[in-house]
């Protein structure tokens, strides 16, 4: 089973092209938990299947997270996918393609950079403050296409705190009972009028990763409509990078919103894990 693995500011991923390979869809979550598991195999945060579309798009994008459940989206993800499909001329520079949050639209921009066009946020709720474990949270909860990516955006301490209390509360507040699907978490400290810091501890992973493209614009849209951030580009500093998020609004409704960022070619092979073949294909 050929593949490639890519990253995405430290986000890094499986690709695999089912165009080719025509693995059952139903063996997926399985093969993702085995190929994603680090030391066991390759590695990664999520694994991706560029698939047949069902409509007019260029593909279809199945996403997997780290534990082998189904991901609505991911944007560094989107990013790292779009690459992958124009390099093996699955599409071209400009493209679209389904995802189980809609269809998304990216292009390929010069060198490794990629934009794309994520789903508008159906829900913005930048008064959500919780209380978890005694401790009040300024927080907003927002949701990325339908159906909805949850984001929860906290005011946090990131500067000032050790990396083992950021993770232990963020994972507390990913299962806050307000949050109906639970919530990626993603803690944000304002370091000027443009800019912010963001840690994102993601659903399925189960850890804070070192990115997250929809969670650094789920941020980005909070960070405006509170009036943290100023104008409709800013700049998400995460621990593997940087990201860009450009918005464009029609008075208060946001009408479209990029992800922006850099993209690295990280491996190319052939999967020969004894184990994950007759998984994936049936052999005995």
């Amino acid at each position: 089973m050929n593949f490639t693995k890519m990253q995405g500011v430290g986000n890094d991923f499986i690709i695999i092209n089912n165009m080719e390979l025509k693995i059952p869809v139903e063996k997926f979550p399985e093969i993702a938990k085995k190929l994603c598991r680090r030391k066991m195999s390759i590695g990664a945060d999520g694994f991706m299947v560029v698939d047949f579309p069902d409509g007019a798009a260029d593909f279809k994008m199945r996403f997997y997270n780290q534990d082998g459940s189904i991901g609505e989206m991911c944007g560094n993800g989107a990013r790292c996918i779009s690459r992958y499909a124009y390099i093996n001329k699955i599409a071209g520079k400009k493209m679209t393609f389904e995802t189980g949050a809609g269809i998304v639209s990216s292009e390929v921009l010069e060198g490794r950079m990629v934009k794309v066009l994520l789903n508008s946020p159906e829900i913005i709720n930048v008064d959500n403050d919780i209380e978890v474990d005694g401790v009040k949270y300024e927080c907003s909860y927002i949701e990325l296409g339908n159906p909805g990516l949850p984001h929860a955006v906290v005011k946090y301490d990131l500067q000032h705190s050790d990396d083992h209390e950021i993770f232990d509360n963020a994972r507390k507040i990913r299962y806050y009972e307000g949050f109906p699907k639970g919530a990626n978490v993603n803690l944000f400290e304002v370091i000027d009028d443009s800019t912010a810091i963001v840690k994102t501890y993601e659903r399925g992973v189960e850890d804070i990763t070192l990115a997250c493209g929809t969670g650094s614009a789920s941020t980005a849209v909070a960070l405006i409509k509170k009036g943290y951030l100023k104008g409709n580009e800013v700049r998400i500093i995460v621990p593997g990078g940087e990201l860009f998020i450009e918005i464009e609004q029609n008075g208060n409704q946001i009408e479209k919103l990029y992800l922006i960022g850099d993209t690295n070619i990280i491996a190319a092979g052939k999967v020969m894990d004894e184990d994950l073949i007759p998984l994936a294909y049936g052999e005995k």
